[in-house]
């Protein structure tokens, strides 16, 4: 196949870009309406959790199917198919008549979703060979993270205020089938050049894992840790299981070989801890700013700008480094300034001041715009460009499984403190102890971030990009398709 030119480079990468928009936009506009829905469908807090948790793990247990069914069957008929799923999804979520639909359409959303985020990557790791030139692709692409986190909040806000909860998935409509129609017509075919077998049981191992461990932490408050203790034991055993099996399998759902890089063992972890502060962040934020601060979705949208608006300026600056001068100077930027903001919230009650409260968001805002383009970028580089829709697939996963936990974990921890008070009398001592979670969250992106991006770092991604070369594919070549 000719090395398409940049101009249809570009457009592909456009078109990424747009299936990126309307996974992450879900959630920033989710996040907004919670309230409504709350009063709208009486849900508890566990309730509230569900409605994002149950599409962020289903999304954290598909993601590594999609990528390497997508490696095997072809990238842009999964990516199709994803984005019919998703938009269908939207559909029913805006009909949804209560509560358990609603949880149950959210789902179907995000088997779509599955297939959107780790595809798009790996067809922008194959379109963009040239390192310097994919590592500001995905620069690119992690702005988009920050338009809809600027977006959303307000687009969600106006929806909620004029039309209703509801309508905030009809956004998903008109960008998931223009997406649809330009991928048809503009992206082309792709698959790795050996297809890998299917892993039925490895998959079954990490459904069981992700969604006993997140129903134990989300229902523990309520249920008590007696009740939810079986769901436990069954999170610990598939974890055995999956170390157990996996290595034994030629082609196993979850290469371990990966995680003898040191980059991307620790790009792995650090995904899960900064998007476990994004979604811990984001809903500590929605339900104090309205149903503490008593400000409409619109307003509580607003107040999100300070956050969203240095995500989205930061994010291809992030990329520019990484292109530059390595991913290490933006994930010490991005923990520094993750840690602060935490630290502000929890030993200075950020919330209590409209300045802190300012300042607390601009610096979380700046942090996270910097850490996920090192994230994307080190997950795939070093690895066999034929297994690149397996680790952006492993590296999408973290990210959904560390959002999926931090809303359940700040989640239960805020329920157990507000117990049977109002939002109003309790929240700020009652969030406490999830603000100081995040702050840790922020000290492990920096620290890891140090660690794991020097020389003996690399050293490791070297000799796992060996061990990982398909037959035939010698290590210089490999190491040269990973840059």
């Amino acid at each position: 196949m000719p090395e398409p030119t940049r101009r249809r480079r570009l457009l592909v990468l456009a078109i990424c870009c747009m299936s990126l928009l309307i996974v992450s936009i879900d959630n920033t506009i989710l996040n907004v309406a919670l309230p409504s829905m709350q009063r709208d469908l009486d849900a508890t807090t566990s309730g509230l959790q569900w409605t994002i948790d149950a599409y962020t793990l289903v999304l954290a247990s598909l993601l590594m199917l999609a990528g390497s069914t997508a490696d095997r069957i072809g990238r842009k008929r999964v990516f199709m198919t994803g984005l019919v799923l998703f938009t269908a999804g939207s559909v029913l979520c805006s009909l949804a008549p209560d509560l358990t639909s609603l949880v149950v359409f959210r789902m179907v959303q995000a088997v779509g979703g599955s297939m959107l985020n780790p595809v798009a990557m790996s067809i922008i790791t194959n379109t963009f060979t040239d390192p310097r030139e994919r590592a500001r692709a995905i620069g690119v692409w992690g702005a988009v993270v920050g338009i809809s986190m600027a977006a959303g909040p307000l687009a969600g806000g106006l929806l909620v205020e004029s039309v209703g909860w509801r309508s905030i998935f009809w956004v998903n409509l008109p960008v998931g089938l223009a997406a649809l129609l330009l991928t048809l017509r503009y992206v082309p075919e792709s698959r790795a050049p050996r297809a890998r077998r299917p892993d039925p049981l490895g998959q079954v191992l990490v459904i069981a894992l992700f969604g006993s461990l997140t129903y134990a932490i989300i229902e523990a408050p309520d249920a008590g840790l007696g009740s939810v203790l079986p769901y436990a034991v069954i999170a610990v055993v598939a974890l055995a299981g999956l170390l157990a099996y996996e290595p034994r399998r030629a082609e196993p759902l979850i290469d371990l070989r990966f995680f003898r890089s040191a980059p991307f063992s620790g790009a792995t972890v650090i995904a899960v801890c900064a998007f476990a502060s994004l979604g811990g962040f984001l809903f500590l934020s929605t339900l104090y700013l309205q149903n503490v601060r008593g400000l409409s979705a619109l307003h509580a949208g607003l107040w999100m700008l300070p956050m969203a608006v240095p995500t989205f300026l930061c994010a291809p600056l992030s990329g520019r480094l990484v292109a530059g001068r390595g991913p290490t100077l933006p994930l010490l930027i991005a923990g520094g300034a993750m840690t602060a903001s935490g630290a502000l919230f929890a030993a200075f009650e950020a919330e209590t001041s409209d300045v802190t409260l300012f300042l607390g968001y601009v610096l979380f805002g700046v942090g996270f715009g910097f850490v996920n383009a090192p994230i994307t970028n080190t997950a795939v580089s070093g690895m066999p460009r034929a297994q690149a829709g397996v680790a952006a697939a492993v590296a999408s996963t973290s990210r959904q499984l560390g959002q999926t936990l931090g809303v359940a974990v700040i989640g239960a921890v805020l329920a157990a403190g507000v117990g049977s008070s109002g939002y109003r009398d309790t929240f700020v001592a009652a969030a406490r102890p999830g603000w100081w979670i995040l702050t840790a969250c922020g000290l492990a992106v920096l620290v890891l971030g140090a660690v794991t991006t020097g020389r003996w770092a690399r050293g490791t991604a070297d000799r796992a990009a060996r061990r990982l070369a398909a037959p035939g594919v010698g290590a210089t070549e490999a190491a040269r398709a990973g840059g």
